[in-house]
């Protein structure tokens, strides 16, 4: 388990700008003093008090922390060092500068099947040896599919952000209720336990299913969890999210159902191999769909004759579909931004009217810290308790 430092981040890090932000904290470029060397601080704000409102437990970041230093490898993002204050955890990681694949391949205006396998192959090798090591990733998403320099003739695929992941040792038993709605997995509908197919079938961020589970309860509970890569593909190839439909509901019962299709339409151009790559991970049963290993020997990524690489070079993803799609989802990130900054607000505002309440009165430090840089709180913090 790597230290956490309780050395003031300033002193041996200068700050630079940032980078992104996000529910818990912000990434912000910074340059390591002694050598130069540019990194990325990604700053986590720790919850302090069982009624605070903001933060993360610190065991989260412990368990994250864990896993990036099990996982090292060429295509997923390097821990450097760990920083501690009592408001905040620094993670010194390699600074990935090329933005998203998604946003790239957007700029391109046109990409044949075999360049799109070429970054499929990274992301699946990634995921053979985080699968080897019992380490499921359960956020991947275009947000976290990153490249390290897009001006390189060949661009190297990283995965990020691992602060949902987790090591799963044989017969442990994980669940979760979060997802996006249009790429949640059967098994988090289900609240059935999960494990690495989750990866390699549908890609997942964080909504509550209450609201939507009702109307699901009499659907089949006999399904599994395995697509974030499937879903991927999809997207890649045609611009739209296999699943999605016109309400949450509706979209939660498709995925149930693994109702999907090839529409002539988006996948005129698309060549049979890389439907039926497809089509071996969109399956319900986990045991049926390809793992990782599979993947990599599927005909369409490693071509067995001739004729199938011949097939992979004639075909290609429809980018004016992909383009809007990535031009949709930009959007709505933008949105949802906005609304993470209000509901934030209206934390704060809460957090003022409790302040006579003795059991919300610890809830005074998420004003604090919240309205306070990342750079300066650690100073301060590591002033005063010392």
């Amino acid at each position: 388990m790597a230290v956490f430092k309780p050395d003031n981040v300033e002193d041996l890090y200068e700050m630079g700008e940032v980078l992104g932000s996000g529910h818990f904290g912000q990434v912000r470029k910074v340059r390591e003093r002694s050598t130069g060397t540019l990194w990325a601080g990604k700053f986590l704000k720790i919850r302090k008090s069982q009624c605070s409102l903001l933060g993360l437990e610190r065991s989260n970041v412990e368990r994250e922390v864990m896993i990036l230093e099990a996982v090292q490898h060429p295509n997923i993002v390097t821990l450097k060092d760990v920083f501690e204050s009592r408001a905040e955890v620094v993670l010194i990681l390699e600074l990935v500068c090329g933005g998203e694949l998604f946003d790239f391949i957007a700029e391109k205006e046109n990409l044949l099947e075999s360049e799109a396998i070429e970054f499929l192959k990274q992301i699946l090798e990634a995921l053979r040896f985080m699968h080897g090591k019992n380490v499921v990733h359960f956020d991947l998403k275009p947000e976290n599919i990153m490249l390290s320099d897009k001006s390189s003739p060949q661009p190297i695929i990283k995965l990020i952000d691992f602060g949902l992941a987790r090591r799963i040792c044989q017969g442990e038993e994980f669940r979760s209720t979060s997802g996006t709605p249009q790429y949640i997995a059967p098994e988090v509908i289900n609240c059935e336990p999960l494990n690495a197919s989750a990866d390699m079938c549908t890609m997942c961020t964080t909504i509550n299913l209450t609201s939507v589970q009702s109307g699901l309860d009499d659907l089949n509970h006999n399904q599994s969890y395995n697509r974030s890569i499937g879903v991927i593909t999809y997207i890649l190839l045609s611009g739209l999210s296999p699943f999605q439909d016109e309400t949450d509901e509706e979209t939660l019962a498709n995925i149930l159902a693994m109702k999907f299709e090839f529409n002539d339409r988006y996948f005129s151009t698309t060549s049979s191999m890389a439907k039926d790559f497809i089509q071996k991970l969109l399956v319900k049963d986990p045991s049926e769909r390809m793992t990782a290993e599979d993947s990599l020997h599927h005909p369409w990524i490693k071509p067995l004759t001739r004729s199938q690489k011949v097939k992979r070079n004639r075909s290609s993803i429809n980018m004016k579909s992909f383009k809007k799609f990535n031009a949709r989802r930009k959007w709505k990130m933008s949105y949802n931004m906005v609304r993470m900054c209000n509901r934030l607000v209206r934390l704060r505002l809460l957090c003022k009217s409790s302040d006579h309440d003795p059991v919300q009165r610890d809830c005074e430090s998420d004003i604090e810290d919240t309205e306070s840089k990342p750079a300066s709180l650690l100073r301060r913090r590591l002033s005063s308790s010392s």
